[in-house]
């Protein structure tokens, strides 16, 4: 087997023995090469018979892939090696075991939303309130339980508060539900053929035997289950091969410890280390930057990546006065690579939090630059965007169905598809908007509910409505009760809005929902063609972009409290910032940009934030620092409002836009002005646009 295309180290991982093997595989080092290569050495070269190889990876997508390459050196073979991700295996072994774990030939497989309902209805059936206690929590609480192979049993003895204490009956009552039902959910596709394993040590032995040769991919990504599966399969030969990168370990939030990989040679005290250190991706420049950022943190294995590819550009280092000028500076260069030839498929830029992505999207969007979001929805097309946009036009206009259809039972409020189909039919019998229909019940205290926070808004600012609307409507309560990254996710994103609503306030002077509500509409209605497969610039977080690549990468938000995140001081978790830090710059082939904002609102907030951290941490050789702070002309907000004006009703006023006017009245910060030609607005009452004649 001709293996010529194989550097030193690649050749001595394919090439070795039985036995267990780390292989530390720095980014951009053909570990994938090297993974499937081992794999057709062993069958055609050693004669290993394809179904004794079980080789393990993470995705669907990365397993068809390792299947393809397989298939491509070995031939018909290869369709005979089990390839698959843990769940699938898991799912194998539950399948050809069934009987022994009480289960019958025709078990289901629930969804996630399938498990969520059978948690609601044991908390209904316990006659627990469910805004006492999240059924969401319940759920996630139960699958990091499982992911830790912590049973119902066990979950019991670590019991010590009331809400553990009811998380525990609902455990308990949740496994006998789902054994009654002939059902298992996402989590017991690796927990059943754990505690199959234990109580038929046969059983175990036999899978042993017939998996003579393990190989796992991403080994830094493996939690509990995950870990003690490979663990039991391969105890007997000790032919474990596993393939990782401890410095590409960014996902302890969802269970994964990277310590797996770290302890790899205390738990095969035998095991060979090989370091795949030679990248084949990035410059010499990108790569040093990569490795002077790791090397500050403590918990690692010693490797430096190192590349024949050229030295290549500075990374380009950028200090913004903000994030409207931060998204300018990207805007502006994405343009010049663009006319330059480069192809906007081949251009990335990254942010710590989904948030951060709005100002990148409106500046795109201002410049018709196409690009496309990867992990999350478009800002504006978002779930959370759009009910809080709903809620926010059904106070404007009560009479708009399709917004009262889509809120009146957000957050639950016991208000059914069947109630909301009467009332619909109600509305038209009378000839009503289904708002002026509502006469009794649930749906009658969610129309009080809109008309007090109508009244309210008269007198508050956009920014001040948004948190009346997230509060009074149970958005934000109904959030933060889920403890569940997701949900933390939408609570940035409706902060987030507050940016939205604060600057459109600052820069226009228009307190009006009206006003904001037509300009909102103009930025959120693009249309998202589906199967357009034009170039467009890449949009995604610092998280989702693991595993690939692009000549051109910003990273945008550099700085402390943003990355790394504000969260991350707690144990462990600045050196997995740092670790997100070092797959950031890794992405990029060609060239790097690293962005920050000498102040920046996010969440409705501006704040002043240092440079990260990680930017220091970087040789200043590799940088090309701007002499000069200031990008562009921007607009100092401090000058865009006056003292108060002491404006009152009746005063005559003229605005620079609307033209003469008459206060109508004066609620704190709001002048509501009644122009001629141009109706009632609601105003900022000290904006400069605004004058009093005298």
């Amino acid at each position: 087997m001709n293996l010529d295309y194989l550097n030193d180290r690649q050749k001595e991982a394919v090439l070795w023995g039985d036995g267990p093997l780390l292989i530390l595989a720095g980014a951009g080092s053909g570990k994938t090469s090297v993974l499937t290569t081992k794999i057709a050495y062993l069958i055609k070269e050693r004669n290993v018979a394809p179904q004794n190889i079980l080789a393990i990876t993470f995705t669907n997508k990365a397993a068809k892939e390792m299947k393809e390459r397989v298939i491509k050196l070995v031939g018909v073979q290869g369709y005979n090696i089990q390839i698959s991700t843990f769940h699938s295996f898991g799912l194998r072994i539950i399948k050809e075991n069934y009987e022994r774990l009480g289960y019958e030939k025709n078990f289901t497989i629930i969804d996630s939303d399938d498990s969520l309902t059978v948690i609601k209805k044991i908390l209904k059936e316990q006659n627990i309130d469910s805004n006492r206690c999240n059924p969401k929590f319940i759920k996630n609480q139960i699958s990091s339980a499982k992911n830790e192979l912590v049973t119902p049993e066990k979950y019991r003895t670590l019991v010590h508060d009331e809400l553990s204490d009811l998380t525990y009956k609902v455990y308990k009552n949740y496994q006998e539900t789902l054994l009654r039902n002939n059902c298992l959910d996402f989590d017991d596709l690796l927990v059943m053929p754990i505690m199959l394993f234990n109580n038929y040590p046969e059983v175990l032995e036999s899978y042993q035997e017939l998996f003579k040769y393990v190989f796992i991919d991403e080994y830094q990504d493996t939690n509990e289950a995950q870990y003690v599966l490979s663990k039991m399969i391969s105890t007997k030969h000790k032919n474990i091969c596993v393939v990782g990168d401890d410095s590409q370990s960014i996902y302890s939030w969802r269970g994964a410890n990277f310590k797996n990989i770290l302890n790899f040679e205390k738990d095969y005290k035998d095991a060979k280390v090989i370091l795949l250190e030679q990248n084949y991706r990035s410059t010499k420049t990108i790569l040093n930057a990569a490795n002077s950022v790791i090397k500050n943190n403590l918990q690692k294995k010693d490797k430096r990546l190192w590349t024949e590819n050229e030295d290549g550009e500075k990374i380009k280092y950028v200090r913004a006065l903000d994030e409207k000028d931060e998204a300018s500076f990207v805007t502006r260069e994405v343009k010049k690579l663009r006319d330059n030839g480069i192809s906007l498929d081949d251009i990335a830029v990254l942010y710590r939090t989904n948030a951060q992505s709005r100002t990148i999207e409106e500046g795109f969007l201002n410049s018709n630059i196409p690009y496309r979001i990867v992990g999350a929805f478009a800002f504006y097309s978002r779930k959370e965007i759009k009910d809080l946009l709903a809620y926010l036009k059904l106070i404007y206009n009560t009479k708009d169905d399709v917004s009262l259809t889509r809120v009146i039972n957000y957050p639950k409020r016991g208000i059914g598809s069947k109630t909301i189909e009467n009332l619909s039919m109600d509305a038209i019998l009378k000839g009503t908007s289904m708002f002026e229909a509502i006469e009794k019940g649930k749906e009658l205290a969610f129309k009080d509910l809109i008309l007090e926070m109508k009244k309210k808004s008269d007198t508050l600012s956009l920014t001040e409505t948004i948190d009346m609307v997230l509060d009074k409507s149970g958005i934000r309560k109904d959030l933060e009760s889920e403890h569940t990254l997701e949900a933390d996710i939408r609570l940035e994103n409706l902060n987030e809005f507050k940016s939205i609503t604060k600057t459109f306030e600052e820069e226009s002077g228009i307190a009006s929902l009206e006003d904001f509500l037509n300009e909102v509409s103009l930025v959120s209605d693009v249309n998202d063609e589906k199967g357009d497969d034009s170039p467009k610039v890449t949009l995604m977080t610092i998280h989702s972009v693991k595993g690939l690549e692009f000549g051109y990468v910003f990273v945008i938000g550099m700085e402390e409290n943003i990355f790394p995140h504000v969260n991350s001081v707690e144990e462990g978790g600045l050196e997995e910032e740092r670790r997100l830090c070092y797959v950031a710059i890794t992405r990029a082939k060609k060239k790097l940009y690293l962005i920050n904002a000498l102040k920046r609102m996010l969440f409705g907030r501006t704040s002043v934030n240092m440079p990260s951290r990680f930017i220091k941490e970087i040789d200043v050789k590799y940088l090309d620092m701007p002499e000069t702070k200031v990008l562009s002309k921007t607009i100092d907000k401090t000058e865009m409002f006056n003292d108060d004006n002491g404006l009152k009703a009746g005063d005559n006023v003229v605005h620079d836009t609307y033209g003469p006017g008459v206060v109508v009245n004066v609620d704190k910060s709001i002048a509501t002005i009644a122009f001629k030609g141009h109706g009632i607005k609601k105003l900022m009452k000290n904006h400069k646009s605004i004058k009093k004649v005298e």
